[in-house]
């Protein structure tokens, strides 16, 4: 038995160890039934949701911004690059109809672009920001 067996029989003992003092440390809690408590919606206002539900809205992700006198932007060719407000890493805007709604990561599903929202704005914080 060289000390490396030795070893891994120590760090899986403690292991077990962990896993059982855990188990003996965790009780049981009763919870209570979660219910729905809204209310149906009348035939008048899913109507008028409806109405409300295909309207079309533009949503954008914006990587970042920069601002740029007319003169530099005519200078622009192939191969420029344009630096941008943003550090890389930092999450993207997410904009529906020009308004912030949340902020999120670029994600690569089935060779095609999609975001993950991380953060979502709260309507009231939405609210705000249009005053």
């Amino acid at each position: 038995m060289s000390t490396e067996d030795t070893g891994d029989d120590w760090a899986e003992a403690m292991a077990e160890q962990a896993i059982e003092e855990a188990e003996a440390e965790a009780e049981a809690v009763e919870l209570d039934e979660l219910t729905d408590e809204s209310q149906a919606l009348s035939a008048d206002e899913a109507a008028r949701l409806d109405t409300i539900m295909d309207i079309p809205v533009t949503i954008s992700m914006e990587v970042g911004r920069s601002f740029i006198s007319i003169r530099n932007l005519l200078q622009l060719n192939q191969g420029s690059v344009v630096e941008l407000d943003r550090v890389a890493g930092e999450p993207l805007d997410v904009m529906v109809n020009g308004t912030l709604i949340a902020h999120g990561e670029v994600v690569v599903v089935n060779d095609k672009f999609g975001i993950r929202l991380t953060d979502v704005i709260s309507q009231t914080e939405r609210i705000k920001k249009l005053k």
